[in-house]
């Protein structure tokens, strides 16, 4: 071998990107962003769903041997929360953990991860990644351009600046947020004026008296400090008919952009990252309770005979406003209620 040659080999080495142990393919350091509304914290403490990305980015990062890093934007500090969704669909946001239901405006389908009483428990919400309508939901939202890498569900419940929404009767002539296009109809049914904003505008409203009540999850409960505006809650830790798939979701154009053994790294701990999804939400169910009576607000919980009476509303509103909309929405409530 002539010096010559062996100059222009090491040349070509030097330039050549580095082989990432572990993955199929050359690879360099990629950063990806997540987005999401919710208070930032660390790690260890905090909003339990912005810990999750923390723990997420923290394990895929270590599984491909730092090739896939991620930046973390809680807060809604990179976008507004409604843009996300949007932004994942055209590959200009890589990943959010979001309410699915506020891309109903833009993909009516997604309204069924806050339809009221069709989700009635951890177990059930828990069972639908591997039954039917999970994997409708998810076949359809690949073809948006969005893939599910955490499904993630959780309870909520009210929080009311007077008296207590428990029944449907208390709702009437109260301005409430429900979450979804399928929560205000039942609140509208029920004699309500509903508000719409994402979650992490409730304060502000409350504070000022544009709204009466809203429901939420019970993390947000806390996160928001809605306590402080609060004088009743009627809470999710037995039982509830709202529950929210909130799911972390990566854009179908990015994920394809990475090699195969990320791929299989970011859909494993996002796998993962379910158990502690659902072990954290059921705290919070719990802790709620105790954060509002500290503050000295009237708690309330829920039977199953009220949750009937919202569900009956529902089935006759909500329910099937939803199937009319399209085939796919239709299809997925069938789906779903295999699962009552």
């Amino acid at each position: 071998m002539t010096s010559q040659t062996r100059r222009s080999i090491i040349g070509a080495l030097a330039t050549a990107p580095l082989w990432t142990v572990g993955t199929s393919a050359w690879a360099q350091t990629t950063s990806l962003k997540i987005s999401h509304q919710f208070p930032g914290g660390t790690i260890n403490e905090g909003d339990f769903r912005d810990r999750l990305t923390r723990m997420f980015a923290e394990e895929v990062t270590k599984r491909t041997k730092g090739s896939l890093k991620f930046e973390i934007y809680p807060g809604s500090s990179l976008m507004k929360t409604n843009a996300q969704f949007s932004a994942m669909r055209k590959g200009a946001l890589d990943l959010s953990l979001v309410p699915l239901n506020y891309a109903g405006g833009e993909v009516p389908e997604t309204n069924i991860g806050l339809m009221p009483g069709l989700v009635t428990s951890y177990q059930q919400g828990s069972a639908w990644k591997n039954a039917e309508v999970g994997k409708e939901l998810a076949r359809i939202l690949a073809e948006k351009g969005i893939l599910i890498v955490s499904w993630i569900w959780q309870a909520g419940g009210v929080a009311s600046r007077g008296k207590a929404i428990v029944d449907p009767a208390d709702a009437k002539g109260m301005k409430v947020r429900g979450g979804s296009r399928e929560m205000d109809l039942i609140l509208k049914e029920a004699g309500a004026a509903v508000v719409t904003l994402p979650s992490n505008e409730i304060y502000a409203a409350m504070q000022t008296g544009a709204m009466d009540a809203a429901m939420t999850s019970s993390t947000s409960f806390m996160s928001f400090r809605l306590e402080e505006v609060a004088k009743a809650l009627t809470t999710g830790r037995d039982k509830a008919y709202w529950y929210m798939f909130e799911p972390l979701m990566i854009s179908k154009t990015v994920f394809e952009r990475l090699s195969k053994d990320q791929q299989a790294a970011v859909m494993a701990v996002g796998a993962e990252m379910e158990q502690f999804a659902l072990k954290a939400a059921q705290t919070d169910d719990v802790a709620v309770a105790a954060v509002y009576q500290k503050a000295g607000a009237k708690v309330v919980d829920l039977d199953a005979a009220t949750v009937k009476k919202w569900q009956d509303i529902a089935r006759a509103t909500a329910w099937k406003d939803f199937a009319a909309r399209n085939a796919n929405c239709a299809n997925l409530l069938k789906l779903a209620e295999k699962l009552l």
